[in-house]
């Protein structure tokens, strides 16, 4: 007799019809009402993969800018051919592997660049008293809060604020202010470019707040006051 607990109701099964299904009774005011549940066993399966799950590859590359490195996980291995050239394999054929086949390739090649050129992306800051300025390793915004907002600097980044005037649909010019962030490190520009944007995300209505140079904010129509 197996019992299971559900609530403050405790159940006993007695019928097992098939591996993976039982049925379960349980009594209902003191025993004269029986009602049927079935329950199914979860299956747990697990998968053995034909390589060691200890064994891991660094890379490291470097070029005028700086310096990155990065491990790769087991499922993908870096070989270099005869060529020069760089190639991410996978070891194993399964859905994780095919992932990081993907992520590690790109993760590569974005060492490779950014050591060698670098990156850059920008932010625009749309509103009456939006500023920033840079203040020794500290970014100062200031963004309609009672307080300015400061975020500290990596030291792998470069931050220049400076100014931009775009002209709106009826011919109006406006100046603006313009964050630009670059650096060698992909990932630490795209987090720190994504930290200064979430303190003030540009609004649908106005399209006001603070926007990467290349991204579209869709307008919203605000509700029409009916004339009485």
């Amino acid at each position: 007799m197996v019992y299971l607990a559900s609530g403050n109701v405790f159940m006993f099964a007695g019928l097992l019809l098939s591996p993976r299904t039982f049925v379960v009774l349980w009594p209902l005011c003191f025993g004269l009402v029986f009602r049927v549940r079935v329950l199914r066993r979860q299956k747990k399966s697990t998968q053995c993969l034909n390589h060691p799950i200890c064994s891991s590859q660094d890379l490291k590359v470097k070029g005028p800018l700086g310096e990155l490195a990065l491990t790769y996980p087991p499922e993908v291995e870096l070989t270099e051919e005869d060529s020069g050239f760089l190639r991410v394999r996978k070891t194993v054929e399964t859905r994780r592997a095919k992932e990081m086949h993907g992520l590690f390739r790109t993760l590569t090649d974005n060492m490779v660049v950014g050591v060698s050129k670098g990156f850059e992306k920008t932010l625009e800051l749309k509103g009456v008293g939006y500023r920033a300025m840079v203040q020794g390793k500290e970014l100062v915004l200031n963004l309609g809060f009672s307080h300015p907002v400061k975020i500290e600097i990596p030291d792998s980044l470069k931050v220049k604020v400076d100014k931009k005037i775009i002209i709106f649909g009826k011919g109006e010019k406006v100046k603006i202010t313009i964050v630009i962030v670059s650096g060698y490190d992909k990932c630490e520009i795209g987090q720190f470019a994504a930290t200064v944007r979430k303190w003030r995300p540009a609004e649908p209505y106005k399209r006001i707040g603070v926007c990467y140079s290349d991204e579209i904010v869709h307008r919203k129509k605000g509700k029409d006051r009916k004339l009485k």
